[in-house]
């Protein structure tokens, strides 16, 4: 029978970091890998350990506490159910509870995964899993193999097992992912690489960047967009006519995105977004969230003089409350700095891409979706 308990938690719940007074939470592949010692465990000695403890791939050892657990098939088939936890990161999957079911497979089958309900499966190239494979993550699954190992040797199992992860109402999770654009299909992905949720290091958000470009390539993509939100990203589409699989949702990560296609290039990177986002690029910022770097009316003010501002319009940039009303100011008397905007922020893409072959055009838009400066398409040493 399945016993449900309450107030399911990681020992160490409510720590915090100590750089940030944040606390610090735990991967589904760190929850996965628990709930999979925990149902190992089970099946070899008919008890679940409650808590269990598990080795993260940088020596931490935490221990979670089961929030559902159940043995049947007379002894050959365990279920072992843990509720996420992501401290203070604003993570999607906070709360989700991720079953494991073990199942003893023939002698020689080694260690077998199956895609359970809420959990993802790949359907196109260019991710680290082969198309077919359950969307758990090589980390996470080395770190199931090695905690079945450890297990098998401690109470005298054969280590032969399948692994059937699923998730609690993972399909609808995912829509709020990037999985659908990526391919993956049906529910969430196992990730995790050191089993720690670090708070707001929006980690698992440059992961996806990097994810939507290799995707992009495997597709044959030779034109990608990176965009701050669906407004620009809309506006991308009608300009350029792009699939789905080359649109990047860049968010404030445009250091992420111009850092990887350096890495991975493509022939062609369109950069789309908000004027004011772009303003920060633009002025050399590669982290374009408000938290972290802020538009530099001296700096519009400068671009405004380049493009032809006089002294008093270009005072009145440098004094406006916003970047929209900089621009306002300037399209009032002619002067383009949308366009000089979009030129700058192209310009300093290129200085992070470090001449690879890869050509950027930039579009800025309003808030309202209207282009309000555009750079065209310049590859490496101006070509």
């Amino acid at each position: 029978m399945t016993d449900v308990k309450a107030e399911p938690t990681a020992s160490g719940r409510g720590a915090q970091l100590a750089h940030t007074g944040l606390r610090h939470g735990w991967t589904t592949g760190a929850c996965a890998t628990a709930a999979t010692t925990a149902a190992y465990t089970a099946l070899l000695t008919g008890d679940f350990p409650d808590p269990v403890t598990i080795t993260l791939p940088k020596g931490q050892t935490p221990a979670f506490a089961l929030a559902a657990e159940e043995l049947r098939d007379e002894g050959r088939t365990a279920m072992a159910a843990i509720v996420k936890d992501a401290g203070d990161d604003p993570d999607v999957t906070h709360g989700a509870l991720i079953r494991v079911t073990v199942r003893v497979l023939p002698p020689g089958s080694g260690v077998v995964f199956r895609a359970g309900p809420g959990v993802g499966t790949v359907t196109r190239p260019g991710l680290p899993l082969a198309v077919g494979e359950p969307a758990v993550n090589p980390v996470p699954r080395q770190m199931m193999r090695d905690h079945v190992a450890e297990v098998a040797a401690r109470h005298g199992g054969a280590g032969d097992v399948e692994i059937e992860v699923s998730v609690d109402h993972g399909e609808e999770i995912a829509r709020s992912t990037w999985n659908p654009r990526l391919g993956i299909l049906g529910g969430i992905s196992i990730l995790g690489t050191t089993g720690i949720v670090v708070p707001y290091s929006c980690s698992a958000w440059i992961d996806s960047i990097r994810r939507g470009v290799d995707v992009a390539r495997a597709a044959g993509r030779t034109h990608v967009a990176g965009c701050t939100g669906s407004t620009s990203e809309k506006v991308a589409v009608a300009v350029h006519g792009l699939p789905e699989d080359a649109l990047l949702d860049m968010g404030d990560f445009a250091g992420a995105v111009l850092k990887y296609v350096r890495r991975h290039p493509v022939d062609r990177l369109t950069v789309a977004g908000g004027f004011a986002k772009l303003s920060k690029l633009a002025a050399g910022h590669l982290d374009l969230h408000s938290a972290r770097s802020q538009v530099d009316k001296g700096f519009l003010a400068e671009l405004a003089r380049r493009g032809g501002a006089d002294a008093e319009l270009a005072a009145a940039v440098a004094a406006a409350n916003t970047g929209l009303e900089a621009l306002t100011l300037c399209a009032a008397r002619g002067v383009p700095l949308g366009d000089l905007v979009a030129a700058t922020a192209r310009d300093e893409a290129l200085a992070v891409l470090r001449g690879a072959p890869v050509a950027v055009d930039v579009i800025c838009i309003d808030r309202a979706g209207t282009i309000v400066g555009r750079a065209e398409s310049r590859g490496p040493a101006g070509r």
